[in-house]
């Protein structure tokens, strides 16, 4: 029975590729002609041209581009066109070749040269739309899927590749999946999901600026929304695709059945895994403290987050730690931190002349930068010192922090000694009074 299925799973799908094929005969025919090679080298050497025109402009429109200040929009938009030359001439040299080609000859003696103008125009126009998308991966991908389709209907093949998808289907239960219904629902997902993050922000940034609310109702109402809008673009690719919302109820209801008889613990942290990737409050990468624990994060999992310390050791911390406990996070919005020592020299030192040695010593090391300069206070008149606090700014603090702090004390060390200035030692007075003098000898 079941080599009988392959069999026929097998047979249907070769008979819907030769149908597809067999659709796709026309448009081939149009390219089998004796001037598919001319218009092949017009392409090849339009391209070559185009490389050679870009790599000459490019330098002195850069130069031009510097010129122009105050007008950060204008020079962004005109660095995209700029990145993106050699794709523009491109074009331009095909649309060119093609008028030329048909106005020598017949039309269809040009059919190659203006499907691959059309191609070339519709990349570069998809490639500067994209980036609208803040997050290069994800439009890289976008970009790549919109060129397809657009590159299908340019072509001709959309509709039979449409109609070749919606074919290829399995049933499941009373309900019919298809490729085409997946592909759809799938963009769809995404690029409501994205409108849902570009409304939530900028309802949140409303939210902390217009409304006269106390900081955590602030945050709890920016939440509410943007989970709201996240639903809601739920139901509506539900909707768009005739998915059965009883269907997805007693799923619902079943679920909740489970976690209620102890599933607690595990609902909880993959819910608390949904929230920490919704609001990025961590990510890998990032250089935590959790209670004892000191390291970057080298994953996300729907359980649990990876922790690397400084000595190796890989701690996996279950989400919910990080929604319910405190956590330090190092470089949640800026890898920039500031680290403190204190030390103390003895009373014959001049403070004014301690305090310049120490910030000129800490400017030396190689992983102080310069968001602020070293600074170095006294702060106070201890018992046998002269106190002082010496503040100074790293940027990587994956690389540890005891190290730094360090290298800060033996800089500060080498500095201070070769200045004459004494760290003191805590001065003790004893007395011994007489009863407690041990007896003379006789």
């Amino acid at each position: 029975m079941t080599d009988d299925l392959v069999v026929s799973v097998n047979t249907d799908w070769s008979t819907r590729l030769s149908a597809w094929f067999d659709s796709l005969s026309p448009y081939f025919e149009r390219l089998v002609t004796t001037w598919t090679p001319v218009q092949l080298a017009i392409i090849l050497l339009a391209y070559l041209l185009a490389k050679l025109a870009s790599h000459w402009l490019t330098p002195p429109l850069e130069e031009q581009l510097r010129r122009i200040h105050r007008q950060p929009r204008l020079v962004r938009a005109l660095a995209l066109l700029l990145r993106r030359l050699d794709w523009i001439i491109f074009a331009i040299l095909l649309w060119c070749a093609s008028e030329l080609l048909s106005e020598l000859t017949r039309l269809s003696r040009s059919y190659l040269l203006s499907v691959t103008a059309n191609l070339a125009t519709a990349w570069v126009i998809i490639s500067i739309a994209s980036r609208l998308v803040r997050n290069r991966s994800i439009g890289r991908i976008i970009a790549v899927a919109a060129w397809t389709l657009v590159a299908l209907n340019i072509i001709g093949f959309l509709p039979e590749t449409l109609a070749f998808l919606d074919r290829s289907a399995f049933a499941v239960g009373n309900f019919r999946v298809s490729l085409l219904m997946i592909g759809k629902a799938l963009v769809l997902l995404a690029v409501l999901l994205w409108l849902a993050g570009v409304v939530g922000d900028f309802l949140e940034q409303r939210i902390r600026h217009g409304l006269e609310i106390s900081p955590t109702a602030q945050v709890l109402l920016s939440k509410l929304v943007k989970g709201t809008l996240i639903v809601g673009a739920l139901l509506v690719v539900l909707l768009a695709t005739d998915i059965d919302l009883t269907t997805l109820a007693l799923f619902s209801g079943a679920v909740g059945i489970g976690i209620g008889f102890g599933l607690q613990k595990v609902a909880s942290n993959l819910i608390s895994g949904i929230i920490i990737l919704i609001d990025r409050s961590i990510k890998p990468g990032d250089v935590i403290t959790v209670g004892e624990t000191f390291g970057w994060i080298t994953s996300l999992r729907a359980r649990y987050v990876s922790v690397v310390t400084r000595d190796g050791v890989e701690f996996l911390i279950p989400n919910e730690t990080f929604v319910t406990d405190r956590v330090i996070n190092w470089s949640h919005s800026d890898k920039a931190i500031r680290l403190e020592i204190t030390f103390g020299v003895s009373y014959d030192s001049d403070p004014h002349k301690v305090r310049k040695i120490a910030a000129a010593a800490i400017e030396k090391l190689p992983r102080v930068i310069d968001r602020q300069p070293p600074i170095c206070h006294i702060v106070g008149f201890g018992e046998s010192s002269l106190d002082f606090v010496l503040r100074f700014w790293i940027a990587d603090p994956e690389e540890g922090l005891t190290n730094i702090r360090g290298a800060a004390y033996l800089a500060l060390w080498d500095a201070l000694k070769a200045s004459g200035i004494s760290i003191p030692y805590p001065h003790r007075e004893v007395r011994l009074h007489g009863a407690m003098l041990p007896p003379a000898p006789a």
